[in-house]
C-alpha cells in the first residue's frame, strides 16, 4: 500500500535513494516537495532526484575549485561516473555547483560532491595536465584494448609522477602513433 492515512510513501528504491545525501530532517522537507510536484500522487525517482538537487544547491558552500586543479573522482551515487571511481582529473572550467574535469578519455561535468582535491603545488599540477595531455593523445589514437587498459590505470595514480618505467612505456606509445 503507498500510502499511510494521508503520507505518501515511496514505493522503490529509486525514489529513496537521493534522499539519502540529505539530513533526516531535510529529507522529509524534500519528500513532501517531490509530492507536491508530482500533484500529489508518488513522485518518480526524477522528480525526488531534481527536488534534492535544488535542496543541494541552495545550502551549498562556495566552489573553491581552481582551473589546473587535479582531483580524484568520486563516484559515490552517480551512475554517469561509472568506472571513473579513483581516477584523477584536471579542472578545465569552474561552474557554481560542478567543474568541468578534463581526463584521459573526455571532458566530464562533475558535481562539487563527486570531487576531492589532491592539494597539489602548482608544478605537480601542471606536471599531471602534461601527463594528461599525453595519455590523453595515445588513448584517442583507437591502439589495441590492453595499451587502453594500461592508459585506464595511469588515470587512476595516486601520484603526480610517472615512474621510469610508465614513462618508458608511454614514450613507447606515443612513438607508435606518430609513425
Amino acid at each position: 500500500m503507498l500510502t499511510n492515512g494521508l503520507q505518501i510513501l515511496p514505493n522503490n528504491e529509486r525514489q529513496v535513494r537521493p534522499l539519502a545525501s540529505l539530513e533526516p530532517e531535510v529529507q522529509r522537507e524534500a519528500w513532501q516537495k517531490a509530492v507536491e510536484e508530482a500533484g500529489g500522487k508518488v513522485p518518480s525517482g526524477r522528480i525526488v532526484k531534481n527536488v534534492v538537487q535544488r535542496i543541494m544547491e541552495r545550502t551549498q558552500v562556495p566552489n573553491t575549485y581552481q582551473i589546473g586543479e587535479v582531483c580524484q573522482i568520486l563516484v559515490k551515487d552517480n551512475p554517469e561516473l561509472r568506472g571513473k571511481g579513483g581516477c584523477w582529473g584536471i579542472v578545465s572550467a569552474v561552474n557554481e555547483f560542478s567543474c568541468t574535469v578534463r581526463m584521459w578519455d573526455g571532458e566530464y561535468a562533475v558535481g562539487l560532491q563527486h570531487l576531492k582535491s589532491y592539494n597539489y603545488l602548482p608544478a605537480e599540477c601542471e606536471q599531471m595536465r602534461e601527463i594528461c595531455d599525453r595519455i590523453s593523445r595515445v588513448y584517442s589514437s583507437a591502439l589495441e584494448e590492453s595499451v587502453q587498459k594500461f592508459l585506464e590505470s595511469l588515470g587512476k595514480l595516486n601520484r603526480a609522477y610517472l615512474t621510469d618505467l610508465e614513462e618508458k612505456l608511454l614514450t613507447v606509445l606515443e612513438s607508435e602513433i606518430r609513425e
